[in-house]
C-alpha cells in the first residue's frame, strides 16, 4: 500500500463495500433503521463521548451515513485522535456535498491531518479539487506535496495530468517520486479506457526522468504492455540491462506479455545470458504453457551449460511433450548424476496420456539402461503393464528385477495381487526376496477391499516357507481389517515358535479396539507364557489409549488385573486407572490394596484418583479408613517451588496444609495462588518435597499443580 495511504484506507474498503451491499437492497425498513442508527452515532459525535466512542460512530456512519452526517463529521477533521475515523465516513457518502466537506477542510487542518484530507478527496476522485491540489503542490511539508501529487493522479483528467508533468523534472525529488507515481496512475486509466498512444507517451515521460527506480520500473511495465507489438524490443532490452530490478521487471512480464510473438523472440536471448539468467529465464518461458515453444525449451536442456541444463530439464517436466521422451531418457541414463536424476524427475512427472501411451510402446523393444528406466516410468506414473513387468521380474539383470518388482507394488490391480505374492512366495534369489515383500506391502495396503487382500495373504501365508510367514503377517497387520486381526490371532496361537512371536507382537502393536478379545485370550490361554505377558500388556496398552466409556475401561482393567500373575502388570493396571481417573477406576484401586506385592503402589493410585476427580470435597478420611489405610505422621522439612537457578522457599505455605495422610491437598489447584506468586513465569516448574512419615524420610518432585502425595520406600 502507497505510503500516503493509512491503514484507516483498509477500513474504508470494507465500509464501502458493506455500504453498497446494504444500499442494494432498497428495502424501506433497512432504511429507515439505518436512519435510527445515525441518528445514534450523530447524537455520539454531539457528546462527551471517549475518543474511542466517537471512533467506532465513524466506522458505522462509513455503513448509515448521509448528508445529514457532514457537519459533525466535518468538526472533526482538526482533531489528530479522530480525523482519519471522520475520513473513513466521508469517504463513503455519496454526493458533491461529502466533496465539498473535504475541500473546505484544506485551510483549516495541520499538515498531519492535511495529508489525510488529501488522501481521502483523491480516493473520492473529485475533479473539482484540481486548483486546490494544484496549491497544495508548493506546500513547504514535503509529504502534503506528495499526497497531493498523488490524489491528482487518481482524479486522473487532463488538468491534473497537466499539473503533474512539469514536477518530474522538479528540483525536489519526492516530489518528483510522487509525480512520476501520479503520472503512472493517470497512464493506467487511459490504457483502461482504450487510450493507449497517450498512456504510452506518459510512461515513456516517466520512465526517461530521473526518478526513483520503481517508478522506472512501474512506468517501463506499463509501457511494454500498453503496446504489445511494439512493448517486445523495449522488454528484451530490460533482460539485457545489468540492472537486477529491470531483469526482475521482464522477468515478470514475459508471464503475462500477450500473444506468441514473445515466445519466438526469447530462445534466442537464452544463448547470450549469462547461465544463472538463462535459467531464470527458461522458467518465465515455462510459466506460459499454452504458447511456450518447448522446442527451444529442449535445445537449451542438451545446451553444455549445467545451470541452464537443469532448469530446461524441470521445465520440460511441467510443459514438455513426446518429442522431448528421447532426449530427457538419454540425460537419465547418462553419467552426471545430478542431470540423470533430474531428468527422471521430469519423465516422471510430463504431462498427458500420450507420453503414457509412448512409455508403453517404448518398452516392448527398450533395452539395457532404457528398459529399466522404462519400468521405473511404469511404476511412477502408475500405469497399467502388469504382464510385460511380470516378465522383465525374472530378467537376467537384478537391477531390472527389482525396477520390475517395485512398480508392480504400485501398479498391480486387485485382479493381479495374486500374481505379486507368487513372487514373494516364490523367489528363488536372496536378493530380490526384500524388493519383493517391499513390493506386496506397497500394493497390499492400496488394496480397495481390506478384506479381500487379507484372504489371499492369509491363504498365502500358510502356504509360505520359513521368514517369509512372518512377512505375511506383517503385512497382513499393515492391511488391517477382521480377517488380518482372526490371522493374526491364530497365528499368535499356533503350533509355531514364530508366528507365536510374530502373531503376539503384532497384535500387542494393533490400533483398534477390535484387538481387545483377541489379546486377553492369548493372555490367558497363549502357547507361551511370554507371549501372554506380551499379549497382557498390548490388552493394557488399549484400555490406557482408547476413547471408551469408563465402564468399559473399568471392565477391562479389572480382567487385565485378574489375569496378570505378576506384580509388574499388575502395577501397569494401576497407572492406566490414574490417567483415566472415575469413580469405578477408584473402586478398582481400592480392591488391589488387597494385594500385598502392589499395595503401596495401590494406595498411591487410590490417592491420586481421588484428588483428580470431581467434586474434589471427597472425604479422604473416610476412604482411609474404609480401606484399612491408618492415619500417619507426617512432617514437611523442606519445600521450594520453581524452575532453573530460581527456586523460593514454600515450606511453611506446604506445612500449613499437611496432615495426617500422604496426600496434602491444598486449597486450589494452583500452585501459584498457594505459593504467593509465580517464581519463574514462562518456565516449566517443580514442586521439590524432603519430608518425614513416621520417622522415615523421603523426598519426591511434583510437576507444576500436580497432586502432592507422599511415599517412604521402606528398606
Amino acid at each position: 500500500m502507497n505510503k500516503y495511504f493509512p491503514k484507516p484506507f483498509a477500513i474504508l474498503f470494507c465500509g464501502i463495500l458493506f455500504s453498497s451491499l446494504t444500499q442494494g437492497s432498497g428495502d424501506a425498513q433497512e432504511a429507515s433503521k439505518s436512519a435510527a442508527i445515525e441518528q445514534e452515532k450523530l447524537n455520539i459525535l454531539s457528546s462527551d463521548a471517549s475518543a474511542a466512542e466517537k471512533a467506532i460512530a465513524c466506522k458505522h456512519l462509513a455503513i448509515h451515513g448521509s448528508v445529514k452526517s457532514l457537519p459533525e463529521l466535518a468538526k472533526l477533521l482538526p482533531d489528530p485522535q479522530l480525523s482519519s475515523w471522520a475520513r473513513i465516513a466521508l469517504e463513503a457518502i455519496p454526493g458533491e456535498q461529502a466533496d465539498q466537506v473535504l475541500l473546505e477542510a484544506i485551510p483549516n487542518v495541520d499538515s498531519p491531518m492535511l495529508v489525510g484530507v488529501i488522501n481521502s478527496i483523491g480516493v473520492r476522485q473529485n475533479a473539482s479539487a484540481v486548483e486546490a491540489l494544484k496549491s497544495q503542490l508548493a506546500n513547504e511539508n514535503g509529504e502534503v506535496a506528495a499526497a497531493a501529487a498523488v490524489a491528482l493522479g487518481r482524479i486522473g483528467n487532463p488538468p491534473a495530468l497537466a499539473a503533474l508533468r512539469p514536477l518530474l523534472t522538479d528540483e525536489s525529488k519526492p516530489l518528483r517520486s510522487a509525480a512520476a507515481e501520479g503520472c503512472i496512475l493517470i497512464a493506467e486509466k487511459m490504457l483502461a479506457a482504450d487510450e493507449s498512444a497517450t498512456a504510452i507517451e506518459i510512461f515513456d515521460n516517466v520512465r526517461n526522468s530521473d526518478v526513483p527506480m520503481q517508478r522506472i520500473v512501474e512506468a517501463t511495465r506499463g509501457a511494454i504492455l500498453a503496446s504489445p507489438a511494439d512493448g517486445i524490443p523495449l522488454l528484451l532490452e530490460q533482460l539485457r540491462s545489468d540492472d537486477k530490478k529491470r531483469f526482475q521487471l521482464a522477468l515478470g512480464i514475459i508471464r503475462e506479455f500477450p500473444g506468441v510473438e514473445i515466445d519466438r523472440a526469447l530462445p534466442g536471448e537464452l544463448a547470450q545470458a549469462d547461465p544463472a539468467r538463462a535459467a531464470l529465464m527458461l522458467q518465465a518461458m515455462s510459466d506460459r504453457p499454452d504458447t511456450v515453444l518447448v522446442s527451444a525449451i529442449l535445445d537449451a536442456a542438451k545446451d553444455n551449460r549445467k545451470p541452464v541444463q537443469l532448469s530446461a530439464i524441470e521445465a520440460l517436466g511441467r510443459v514438455g511433450d513426446r518429442d522431448c521422451l528421447d532426449t530427457l531418457m538419454e540425460i537419465a541414463t547418462a553419467s552426471d548424476s545430478e542431470l540423470s536424476a533430474a531428468a527422471k524427475e521430469a519423465l516422471a512427472a510430463l504431462p498427458g496420456v500420450a507420453i503414457d501411451q509412448q512409455i508403453l510402446k517404448l518398452l516392448s523393444r527398450a533395452e539395457g539402461d532404457n528398459y529399466r528406466l522404462l519400468i521405473e516410468l511404469i511404476g511412477q506414473r502408475r500405469l497399467q503393464a502388469t504382464p510385460m513387468l511380470l516378465t522383465a521380474s525374472r530378467d537376467d539383470s537384478e537391477a531390472v528385477r527389482h525396477a520390475a518388482l517395485v512398480a508392480l507394488g504400485e501398479t498391480v490391480t486387485p485382479e493381479d495381487l495374486s500374481e505379486l505374492i507368487e513372487l514373494v512366495i516364490n523367489s528363488k534369489q536372496s536378493g530380490d526376496t526384500a524388493v519383493a515383500q517391499k513390493a506386496l506391502r506397497a500394493a497390499s495396503v492400496r488394496m480397495p477391499d481390506q478384506d479381500a487382500c487379507a484372504t489371499q495373504l492369509s491363504r498365502a501365508m500358510r502356504r509360505s516357507q520359513g521368514e517369509t510367514k512372518g512377512t505375511m503377517l506383517e503385512i497382513l497387520a499393515d492391511v488391517g481389517g477382521p480377517t488380518a486381526l482372526v490371522t493374526l490371532g491364530r497365528a499368535a496361537n499356533s503350533d509355531d515358535p514364530q508366528l507365536q512371536d510374530v502373531g503376539s507382537r503384532l497384535l500387542g502393536k494393533w490400533n483398534s479396539l477390535d484387538a481387545a478379545p483377541v489379546l486377553l485370550d492369548l493372555a490367558k490361554n497363549g502357547p507361551a507364557r511370554k507371549y501372554q505377558i506380551r499379549a497382557l500388556r498390548g490388552y493394557t496398552g488399549i484400555a490406557r489409549k482408547f476413547n471408551m466409556p469408563p465402564k468399559e475401561r473399568a471392565r477391562m482393567c479389572q480382567l487385565a488385573f485378574e489375569t496378570a500373575t505378576r506384580p509388574a502388570e499388575q502395577k501397569l493396571v494401576l497407572s492406566v486407572l490414574q490417567i483415566h481417573p472415575h469413580p469405578e477406576t477408584l473402586q478398582l484401586a481400592v480392591q488391589a490394596l488387597e494385594v500385598p506385592e502392589v499395595k503401596m503402589e495401590a494406595m498411591q493410585a487410590v490417592l491420586n484418583i481421588a484428588s483428580k476427580l470431581p467434586n474434589n470435597d471427597l472425604p479422604l478420611e473416610k476412604l482411609i479408613a474404609d480401606v484399612g489405610m491408618e492415619p500417619i505422621k507426617l512432617e514437611i522439612l523442606k519445600a521450594e517451588y520453581g524452575a532453573g537457578s530460581t527456586f523460593v522457599d514454600v515450606t511453611e505455605a506446604l506445612k500449613k496444609h499437611a496432615g495426617n495422610l500422604p496426600l496434602v491437598k491444598l486449597p486450589s489447584e494452583q500452585y501459584n495462588s498457594v505459593f504467593g506468586g509465580d517464581p519463574a513465569p514462562g518456565d516449566r516448574k517443580q514442586l521439590k518435597v524432603r519430608f518425614r512419615i513416621d520417622g522415615e524420610e523421603g523426598e519426591a518432585s511434583f510437576n507444576e499443580n500436580a497432586p502432592i502425595i507422599l511415599f517412604v520406600t521402606k528398606k
